[in-house]
């Protein structure tokens, strides 16, 4: 299991490389990638805030408890924090598997639980000024189905 939470920018291909190469015996590797979005069209920065001990302990027991429901061999997260503009890179999520279906479930669950329930807090900055990004229904809805 590999979770880790930093402020750099990472290299998708070779995040999904490196993760890939680890594994052996595994037929499904599924990765997932988030991008940080200008929904509003005047994002000039997204301000991603959390408390390192906290984000850590709960990444950590979101990724045992994919484990514990999907025949895994290995699971990934890694999110940034800090200061991230429209189309950079935010988080990556891969899982692997001897089968396919327990790689595409695990990965949908451990993003639904990112983008829901993952002690981060953020706030956009754009034109119009800042606030911060509030919870919404259909995200909350997506959990819910796990």
């Amino acid at each position: 299991m590999d979770i880790r939470v930093q402020e750099a920018p990472f290299d998708l291909g070779e995040e999904a490389r490196a993760f890939t190469a680890r594994q052996t015996g595994m037929g499904a590797v599924v990765t997932f990638t988030g991008i940080v979005r200008d929904v509003a069209d005047g994002l000039d920065v997204m301000e991603i805030e959390h408390y390192p001990g906290m984000t850590g302990r709960a990444l950590t027991k979101i990724a045992e408890e994919a484990r514990a429901r999907w025949s895994l061999g290995d699971v990934l997260i890694l999110h940034r924090f800090g200061r991230l503009r429209a189309d950079e890179l935010i988080m990556m999520v891969a899982t692997a598997s001897r089968h396919r279906a327990d790689a595409f479930q695990a990965a949908e669950f451990l993003m639904d639980y990112l983008k829901s329930r993952a002690p981060f807090w953020k706030k956009e900055h754009g034109r119009d000024g800042a606030g911060w990004v509030a919870a919404r229904d259909e995200d909350e809805a997506a959990l819910d189905r796990w």
